[in-house]
């Protein structure tokens, strides 16, 4: 038996809840079995300059996932593999991540609404044997709808909802407070009172390792940076973000606790609406956020330069990040390829022009 772990927002998540699911099975009076890789559901939902569509990728836009009881239209569900590939001009990492994470890796469909997607979930719980922990890195999870900085709350919110329709004994664990630079740090503490945090080792946070480094996830970075002790202030894409002591910690609380936070997650389990469509409007009402939007408004695509990563000199490069850095201890490694005029498919270049290979670039 084990557990089902879902990344609550998509994105880059899976890396970080590969990193909570070996933390929390270490800590377990019951291990699984360390022959088993745990189940991450993920909904295929990326920044736009690695998907340039709307909205979150569902069954219909892969081709080579491998169906289980049926596939997601018959009761079942799908998961990825390395040789999956979205259609384009869809785009994912998720079938990289199938292969440079150690766990298996199942897609979130939320297109048919929010009780098809908690029947999915169901399918996958019962396919793990286990209760249901869904991983959020940073916080937003616990929105109560009006945080000055929040820009993606709809993925989070219709994950608590369908996780609480399923019925399944579900905890939520909050990975990272702040990290995601949506909700403040000190807030979510407040929110996380009576919580015992755990906090991951180094060797749980090696387990990402091949995936950090080309991923162009930050929150998850920035998690596995303050495991591995890293600290002080961090040049994000949209924000600036300061690591703390309380950075490398893994909070739990129960889903009930985390659905009484959320406005958007509550609003969803009393009204049920059919469709994706409805579901998002719903937030937005509640919100003022687009629930489909919000993150291709506020990081947009940008093309790659000629010449690219081959003419890169490290002496100037790291000049233009110490300015991009704004007086920062660390830049990450999204944002370094950003000032550089790269695109996160040069990330691994990046890494080995600057020769480091910690998941964040220090500046001071």
């Amino acid at each position: 038996m084990s557990d089902l772990y879902i990344a609550a927002g998509g994105g880059g998540d899976p890396v970080g809840t590969l990193i909570a699911a070996r933390t929390l099975t270490a800590d377990s009076s019951d291990p699984a079995d360390p022959a088993d890789v745990p189940l991450i559901a993920t909904y295929a939902w990326e920044r736009p300059e690695v998907d340039p569509t709307a909205g979150p990728l569902g069954e219909r836009d892969f081709d080579g996932l491998v169906h289980e009881g049926g596939g997601i239209g018959a009761g079942g569900f799908a998961a990825f593999t390395p040789a999956t590939r979205a259609r384009p001009p869809a785009g994912s990492t998720m079938p990289a991540l199938a292969g440079d994470l150690p766990a298996r890796l199942l897609l979130l469909d939320p297109a048919r609404g929010l009780s098809a997607l908690s029947r999915q979930i169901e399918a996958m719980a019962e396919a793990a044997g286990g209760r249901i922990r869904i991983v959020d890195i940073g916080g937003d999870i616990l929105t109560h709808g009006n945080e000055p900085d929040l820009c993606s709350p709809f993925g989070d919110a219709l994950t608590l909802a369908a996780c609480h329709l399923t019925g399944i004994p579900t905890t939520v664990h909050i990975a990272g407070p702040g990290l995601d630079g949506e909700i403040g740090e000190q807030p979510l503490l407040e929110r996380l009172a009576g919580s015992r945090p755990l906090v991951p080792d180094r060797d749980a946070a090696a387990a990402a390792a091949r995936a950090l480094a080309w991923h162009p996830s930050e929150a998850s970075a920035l998690w596995a940076a303050a495991v591995h002790g890293a600290r002080g202030t961090v040049r994000a894409v949209n924000n600036v973000i300061r690591l703390t002591d309380v950075s490398p910690r893994l909070y739990p609380l129960p889903l009930r606790e985390a659905v009484g936070h959320n406005p958007v997650a509550r609003a969803l389990v009393d009204e049920q609406p059919a469709t994706l469509a409805a579901a998002a409007d719903l937030s937005h009402r509640l919100t003022g956020i687009p629930g489909l939007a919000s993150e291709r408004t506020r990081t947009p695509r940008q093309e790659p330069p000629a010449g690219g990563i081959a003419f890169l000199d490290r002496d100037v490069a790291m000049k233009t990040l110490r300015e991009a850095g704004d007086g920062a201890d660390h830049i990450t490694l999204r944002h370094a390829a950003r000032a550089l005029g790269l695109t996160w498919t040069d990330i691994p270049a990046l890494r080995a022009a600057l020769t480091t290979d910690t998941p964040l670039l220090r500046l001071t």
